[in-house]
Parts: structure tokens; sequence; C-alpha cells
């Protein structure tokens, strides 16, 4: 019997599947910076100057990035910079790094610092077809913009990987803050590649990154789909786009699992006014303001039409029942559930790494 350890929150669990049922197991690939590439790429940064390193999200790539840099200001002797982050992640962040790193909240009203130097992993992301340092900022900052990007989405469907004029109301956006990116391609095996820059250009390497990540694959009727990190499924506004990113390998009348523990809940104020009765499907065509996470309930709805959607999490099954999500307290009663409903000989495809694999 095959073991296959997935992610899920913090921790991995195990899918016992039999060798009968496990249909192809998908993966990204390398090759990858080295340590010495990564610090060469990183001499960009002038750390002789005070900066402060704002993390975006708590991967491991964000982490060693940040290490990297604290390496090369103790072998010049100069004072570690500060590092800021989000609320939610400050605690992730700090236990990556040694012991008295200067850690704080990163506040609203801190975007004109030009001191910032904002670190965040590229994904793929299904209204700009990539998540980038600029999309993370707009989503944060700039409501009207993102009702311009969603009103000019092309259809009501994600576009994971692709080159959308999206991407540039979100690099115009940044234009007028005088600040510093770290943009980092990575996957579960290592960083592919690395740019420095103003946020508006550092999407550079979404090229880099999409031709490590992108598989064509025959359609698939059952699939199992880990994001393959915490900092990727610890909402389900996150988790989703794995999902997006897989949605096309996925066979009409097909079940699509996700396995995310969601530990800090929903996340999206769209999917949560939607689940209270607050938001309707017909507002959602034709918004008059941008609601935190539309795209992604318009997205939820429509990949419905097509194929069933569950999800292993500790969200509760009532909220999910109102998305129409099949909900799963494990992975066995998962698995359980596709023997029973599709038969004891079904196959399944088994994503380990969903928020940075594209499979078309």
């Amino acid at each position: 019997m095959p073991e296959i350890w997935l992610n899920y929150g913090s921790t991995n669990v195990v899918l016992d599947i039999r060798a009968e049922n496990l249909d192809q197991q998908l993966e990204t690939k390398g090759p990858f910076l080295n340590d010495s590439e990564i610090a060469e790429k990183l001499e960009q940064i002038d750390i002789s100057k005070p900066i402060e390193l704002v993390a975006l999200n708590n991967s491991e790539s964000v982490k060693k990035t940040i290490k990297t840099i604290y390496d090369k200001c103790e072998q010049k002797s100069l004072q570690k910079p500060r590092i800021l982050a989000d609320k939610k992640i400050l605690n992730l962040i700090k236990e990556g790094l040694p012991e008295g790193s200067p850690v704080a909240e990163f506040g609203n009203n801190d975007l004109k610092n030009s001191s910032l130097v904002f670190i965040g992993e590229m994904e793929f992301d299904g209204l700009f077809g990539f998540e980038t340092i600029a999309t993370r900022l707009v989503k944060k900052f700039g409501n009207d913009d993102m009702l311009s990007a969603y009103e000019k989405r092309k259809e009501n469907l994600p576009i994971p990987g692709q080159e959308s004029e999206n991407i540039k109301i979100a690099q115009k956006f940044t234009d007028s803050f005088e600040i510093v990116s770290i943009e980092i391609a990575a996957n579960s095996q290592g960083v592919v590649d690395l740019a420095v820059g103003h946020p508006s250009s550092t999407m550079s390497i979404s090229k880099p990154f999409l031709s490590h990540a992108q598989k064509n694959v025959e359609k698939h009727r059952t699939m199992m789909i880990s994001t393959g990190k915490d900092a990727s499924n610890d909402t389900l506004g996150r988790s989703l786009s794995s999902l997006w990113n897989c949605n096309k390998a996925i066979k009409d009348n097909g079940l699509a699992i996700l396995l995310a523990e969601c530990t800090n809940g929903i996340a999206s104020e769209a999917i949560q006014q939607f689940i209270e009765g607050r938001m309707s499907l017909d507002r959602l065509k034709k918004p008059s303001k941008y609601v935190n996470g539309m795209e992604d309930l318009l997205f939820l709805t429509e990949i419905q039409k097509r194929f069933q959607v569950g999800i292993v999490s500790i969200l509760p099954e009532f909220y999910l029942k109102k998305l129409n999500i099949i909900s799963f307290g494990g992975i066995k009663q998962a698995m359980d559930h596709i023997l029973k409903s599709q038969g004891i000989k079904q196959k399944i495809a088994v994503v380990s790494d969903g928020a940075r694999l594209l499979l078309n």
C-alpha cells in the first residue's frame, strides 16, 4: 500500500491508498537556486541603510530569505532589520527567527514608509493570473482598484497562470509608493527564482515560475488536492486558489477534495456574507462596490456547475453546506466517501503542492 504524506495545516498527514486506487501523484519540479545564488540575488538590497522587512506570508521560502538577510547583517556587523507582519502570522514568522529578533505588527498606515522591503512568495491567482506582492498590496489597501480589476474579468471562471489586463491595475496601484520588494518563486522542494526591485516590476519571475509549475495532464474523475503549505490553507479563502489551479484537470461530474485545515476560518468577507444570507449571487455579477473575496465566491459557484467540491477541514459543516461543499472530518472519511460513492476500483489523482502547481 503506497503511503503518501500531504500537508494539512502546520503538519503532514498520511493518505493510505491502495495501489489500485492511485491514478497519479502530481508534483512540481526543479531545478532550484542554491544558497549562494539566493545570497547573490539579495545583494541588491542595501542593508547598510535602515530597512524594515515586511513578510507577506509565512512560507519556508520567505523565512529562508529573511534568514539569508540576517546572516549578511551578522557577517558585516550590521544591525538586523525589524520584521513586520500581519497579526495572524506574527508568531509563525517569529518561530523561524533567532531569539530576540525585532518583530512587530504591520499597520495599515505603513505603506508610505520608503524603508519598507516587502517579501512574498508568488502563487497563482484566479482573478489576476498571478498572486504577486503588487496584487497582495492592492487587495489589502486598494478597494476601489479591486473593483476595477473585478469588473475587468473576462469571464466568471478563474484564470490562474494567465497574463491579464488586471495585473496592470495592481502594478499601477503600487507605482505611487517608493518601496522595494523581494518576489520569490518557489515550490515545496526549493526556491526556483527570486527578483528584487519595485513591486510593479518583480512580476518578471512569473515566467520561470510558470515553466516549473505547469503540467499538462489528462482529465481525472476524482482528485485529492493538498495546497502544499500552511500559508496557503490557513483559511478557506486562501485554500480555494489550489482548486482554481487544478479545476481544468477535473472531469465534468467529477469530484475534487481539498485538504485544508483552515485554522483561521473563512477569511473572505464575501463568502461570510453569503453564508449569513447578506450576499446574493446576482450581486456578484455587477456589484456597486468590491467586497473582499467576491471573485472566489463567484468562481466557486461557477465550477460547481461542472463538478462536486469537498473539503477536509475544521470548518463547521453548517457553513460548508451553505456553500454546497461536502464536509469531511478527516482524510480517511474522505477516502471512504470516494470508494463508497464512486466504487472500490475508483482511481484517484493526488496533488501534493496545489498552490504552486498548474494543471492544464
